[in-house]
């Protein structure tokens, strides 16, 4: 409970609480010196059976988060027990090229569709894309943000608007006094997954989610030879690694740097010969 009260202003507030229903079972009623590395493998192979390995690393780290807390700022126990979270594999990487996601917005119902091409556009989430408002668009400027209650990483967000993004916004005026995007008249809160599965089965596409269309987005910058800053910006990334993914679907834009050295000389001019004895 005290974890919660001082993390109510985390993005993931709303997660912790989901993830501590769900291990309540386990952690309930206990003290904090019962939950030890055995009880902890317990809960980690339990989760694991019905779960990725990725999100059961994530109620492992929040496990961590809380008992680290306990020992350094709350001083209510000596030491955290040792354990390790399950290896994940490197992030998946799906997109799709200007031609199947042409078929796949022509299939999709016209509120999703323009949906759809405003996060290919902007990159953003999906949260940030059905909750996007009114108040933080400015069309004049051709500039949208996200307030950093609302962002992942925590921090606000610009979002610079290209016309691809600009002609969907424009669509959506008068449609509701807030929020941009909705459906008969009213917010959209979720994406109908039935219409979406049906428009890719439709358009000819297999194993593609929405938050691929994020991928999309960064995929097509990469190979129009965006830098890897500017992409980590444009797309709001807490970090260069993560936008490090996409660096093989535009080899070339490496090849480039590499070459920029043959302009100093080859090896043999640079390096003279020794004399032989």
């Amino acid at each position: 409970m005290r974890w919660l009260l001082e993390t109510k202003h985390k993005a993931t507030h709303e997660s912790d609480k989901a993830k501590l229903r769900w291990l309540d079972s386990y952690l309930g009623g206990k003290r904090l010196e019962e939950i030890d590395r055995t009880l902890i493998d317990r809960i980690k192979f339990d989760r694991e059976k019905v779960a990725t390995a990725g999100t059961t690393n994530r109620y492992l780290a929040l496990i961590r988060a809380i008992l680290r807390r306990a020992c350094d700022e709350w001083e209510w126990i000596d030491r955290v027990p040792k354990f390790k979270l399950f290896s994940e594999a490197e992030g998946r990487v799906r997109s799709l090229s200007p031609q199947e996601f042409d078929r796949l917005r022509r299939e999709l119902p016209s509120h999703l569709a323009d949906m759809a091409v405003f996060s290919v556009a902007t990159g953003l989430r999906q949260a940030n894309v059905k909750g996007l408002e009114w108040a933080f668009v400015d069309l004049e400027r051709r500039h949208a943000w996200i307030p950093g209650s609302r962002h992942k990483n925590g921090k606000p967000h610009s979002v610079p608007l290209n016309e691809m993004a600009l002609s969907v916004l424009r669509k959506q005026i008068g449609k509701h006094p807030t929020r941009v995007f909705t459906f008969g008249g009213e917010p959209i809160m979720q994406v109908n997954r039935r219409a979406w599965t049906k428009a890719l089965g439709r358009a000819g596409i297999v194993d593609f989610r929405w938050h691929d269309l994020r991928h999309t987005f960064a995929t097509w910058h990469r190979k129009a030879g965006t830098p890897s800053h500017g992409l980590q910006r444009r797309g709001g990334w807490k970090s260069g690694a993560m936008v490090e993914r996409y660096a093989h679907v535009a080899p070339e834009a490496l090849q480039d740097a590499a070459s920029r050295l043959d302009a100093i000389g080859s090896y043999d001019l640079a390096t003279p010969q020794r004399p032989t004895a």
